[in-house]
């Protein structure tokens, strides 16, 4: 079971990144009164009405020109194709610009569930600044003022009424649905080749060859995987225009296809910062990971090298202490086989279910042994825990005061049922709920 992926587009300037964070309810995307501001972050996860999906903003679209440059029809081509909802986010306040007709017509030809959403619209003034937008033939326009946060519930239970039923978000039975993943150059397809046997994917020495997620049936032991190899993933300021800049999005879709990804990096440049933003991007969609440091073969590894680099592994990815790590090479097959039955073993780890009466068991030992920090001088009472039915591996708790579990405590109980339980390999997680939520 995958989440459903809705895209957010529109040019620049119109407001997509503070709606973007007010839907997901972080501040993950930098937001200037600038045109085009470059983000780290812009894929988050939203829940509402029980529930929940992938969001993803894909940039602005350029508004400079009156007819789509080939950049721009590859962006929009990009977004349409990977979202099951497209969210057109256009300003109320300046009204309709020649690009937006363009965009418009594409979005009603592809069929696609689309929103038009009308930012920028204020107080009573919003239905009469949004009226103009039903020339774009898209249906009613949907008032927002992302900064206000006025109109965002009534665009949110939209959103909730296109998500296609549970069922229909699912790819085909797989016993594991693996994504690789990495930056550009860093060994992707020469690694899923050692895998399989044979030239799937095509490999090349120029960066960002392969643009498209490519997916591979392999039959290991009995056991039917399905292994995506995805686009590099470059710094958003270096990504070339045209359909490799929404490679990310497409990246970003495999990870949500997945139970688990290998994360390869490159072991003659060391760990480096996209590295650590790809490791992000596969945490928010909550799947397993394993770090693959490839291109061993042709760097020195004596033991004080591997050790240097154990230890740079544990501290960039500091916050997740729990990843497994292999090191490879996808040239000699090196240690490949040993990755991949990893990443097979965490898909088995997250199926994993724990009984209730354990885990309150462990609830018991750990407020004995460590009870939690007192709000406002008040005790916060925890009454019950229990695992929810999830694609990631999530942990209910019943609490008197739910907004008073400091996150530091929550942190001490996802360590205790890690010592307990293990979940080696993949995140988890945890949720405090009203005591009154149990009866329910």
């Amino acid at each position: 079971m995958t989440r459903a992926l809705v895209a957010v587009v529109g040019r620049p300037n119109v407001g997509k990144s503070t709606l973007f964070n007010r839907l997901i309810g972080e501040r993950l995307a930098i937001v200037e009164d600038l045109p085009g501001t470059t983000r780290d972050r812009i894929y988050g996860t939203v829940e509402w009405r029980s529930r929940d999906f992938g969001l993803v903003d894909t940039g602005g679209l350029d508004d400079g020109k009156a007819e789509m440059d080939t950049a721009v029809r590859r962006q929009v081509e990009a977004a349409i194709e990977e979202a099951d909802i497209v969210m057109f986010v256009v300003d109320a306040k300046t009204g309709i610009v020649p690009v937006e007709h363009d965009v418009a017509d594409r979005l009603r030809r592809s069929g696609k569930p689309t929103l038009l959403v009308a930012n920028k619209s204020d107080g009573w003034r919003a239905e009469a600044q949004s009226a103009e937008f039903y020339e774009l033939g898209l249906g009613e326009p949907q008032p927002v003022s992302a900064i206000q946060g006025h109109g965002t519930g009534d665009l949110l239970d939209r959103v909730v009424t296109l998500l296609p039923p549970d069922d229909d978000v699912f790819e085909g039975r797989y016993d594991a649905r693996i994504a690789i993943v990495g930056r550009p150059n860093v060994g992707k397809s020469s690694f899923l080749n050692a895998l399989v046997g044979s030239e799937r994917a095509v490999v090349s020495e120029i960066p960002g060859t392969t643009r498209d997620p490519i997916d591979t049936m392999l039959v290991r032991d009995g056991a039917q995987i399905l292994l995506v190899d995805t686009a590099g993933i470059r710094r958003r300021g270096r990504i070339d225009e045209g359909i490799e800049k929404y490679a990310l999005l497409r990246t970003v879709h495999a990870l949500e296809r997945a139970d688990v990804a290998i994360l390869l990096v490159d072991a003659t440049e060391g760990i480096v910062d996209q590295d650590v933003h790809v490791a992000g991007y596969a945490l928010e969609a909550g799947v397993g990971l394993v770090v693959a440091v490839n291109k061993w073969d042709i760097v020195e590894h004596g033991e004080e090298v591997t050790a240097t680099w154990t230890a740079d592994l544990v501290r960039e990815f500091h916050f997740a202490p729990w990843l497994a790590h292999h090191f490879t090479s996808a040239k000699n097959k090196r240690n490949v086989d040993a990755t991949l039955d990893d990443a097979i073993r965490i898909v088995a780890t997250r199926a994993g279910r724990i009984p209730t009466g354990q885990l309150h068991e462990l609830l018991v030992e750990s407020l004995a042994s460590h009870p939690p920090p007192t709000s406002r001088g008040r005790p916060v009472g925890f009454h019950h825990v229990t695992q929810a039915d999830a694609r990631t591996p999530t942990f209910v708790f019943f609490v008197d005061r739910p907004e008073a579990v400091h996150f530091s405590y929550q942190r001490y109980l996802e360590n205790r049922i890690r010592e307990r339980f293990g979940f080696q390999g993949t995140p988890i997680r945890l949720q405090m709920r009203g005591a009154r939520d149990e009866k329910d």
